[in-house]
């Protein structure tokens, strides 16, 4: 039995600009893997929240801003936390509307 553990990319998730609105929306769909890490990517023109429950607010990300979350990619296995699979992050505006781009969120999960 190998021990070795592949990092494998999920399909990025996206949400353009328009969709972004004063409520939270889903970032593309739920996570189909335990995430171990997550690259999030405000390409948009706006300060935005993002949210782990689509209710309360978790981070703020500043335009052209991105967040690399390494949650557990140097364990093995099933060890460390995770972000479960079936969670989904959201996102909504701060104050102005975005205008042009989208959010992008990249998940990585292990493999054998």
């Amino acid at each position: 039995m190998s021990l070795a553990i592949r990092l494998m990319p999920e399909v990025v998730r996206t949400l353009g600009f328009a969709a972004i609105g004063v409520a939270y929306m889903g970032v593309g769909t739920s996570m189909t893997h335990p995430v171990r890490m997550l690259v999030l990517q405000n390409l948009t023109d706006a300060l935005l929240m993002f949210s782990f429950n689509g209710i309360d607010d978790h981070l703020p990300l500043a335009s052209n801003g991105y967040i690399i979350l390494d949650i557990t990619a140097n364990k093995t296995r099933n060890d460390g936390f995770f972000l479960a699979e079936g969670d989904r992050i959201y996102v909504k505006q701060v104050t102005a509307a975005p205008t042009i781009n989208g959010v992008y969120l990249t998940t990585l999960y292990g493999a054998e």
